[in-house]
């Protein structure tokens, strides 16, 4: 019998860990989580009901996420494509037209031209960020998440929120308290009990 994946195991656990506090897809953000990944909405919301990703290949992989990252740069920083290929070209030593290439999905860049895109757009996990799979990805980016919720004594918000019983999932599903409002609660309680100073010693 096959071992289950690291993605499918991740689900299980963050199924396991959410079951009294909320449905799994009330804490995920899809969104959030393609952004993060670089990967499709579809695909993440796929992979999230437990189906497979569309098949692709390696290159597949890292044209699509480079132009992912690119539009996702262009739309921060309000850049047209002409200025983020001239940038990426004075940054790397590349010509302005493989620049736009690549960032448009069209190019599969070199090895050490891909460990220089991982520079310039920040990326901390790597050329493993674009070549990995989409299961390993959201893998990846999930895992933090299931370590909050399985350590909440690592948090201090939510050791204080299971302390009192407090469920922020359960908050926004029954309509109790939105986001805001249970932002606003937490200030009002920080600024009670931290001096305004934030607790330096005056010199």
């Amino acid at each position: 019998m096959a071992s289950p994946s690291p993605l499918s195991e991740t689900l299980r656990r963050l199924d396991k860990v959410v079951q009294e506090k909320a449905v799994r897809s009330e804490l995920l953000d899809v969104a959030d989580l393609a952004a993060r990944t670089a990967l499709p909405v579809s695909t993440v919301r796929t992979l999230l009901r437990g189906g497979a990703p569309p098949d692709d290949s390696v290159n597949d992989r890292v044209r699509a996420r480079i132009a992912a990252l690119a539009e996702a740069e262009m739309a921060v920083t309000g850049k047209r494509m002409s200025d983020l290929a001239s940038d990426i070209s004075e940054r790397l030593g590349v010509s302005a037209y493989w620049a736009r290439q690549v960032c448009d999905g069209k190019k599969v860049p070199s090895v050490e031209l891909l460990h220089g895109l991982v520079e310039y757009f920040g990326v901390e996990e790597g050329e493993a960020y674009f070549t990995a799979s989409a299961a390993d990805a959201l893998n990846r980016a999930l895992l933090p998440l299931l370590d909050k919720l399985e350590h909440p004594e690592s948090d201090p918000v939510l050791a204080l929120m299971d302390r009192y019983g407090v469920r922020s999932a359960d908050l926004r599903v029954h309509g109790s308290l939105t986001r805001e409002q249970l932002e606003r609660l937490l200030e009002g309680v920080l600024r009670s009990v931290v001096p305004p100073d934030g607790g330096r010693e005056q010199p």
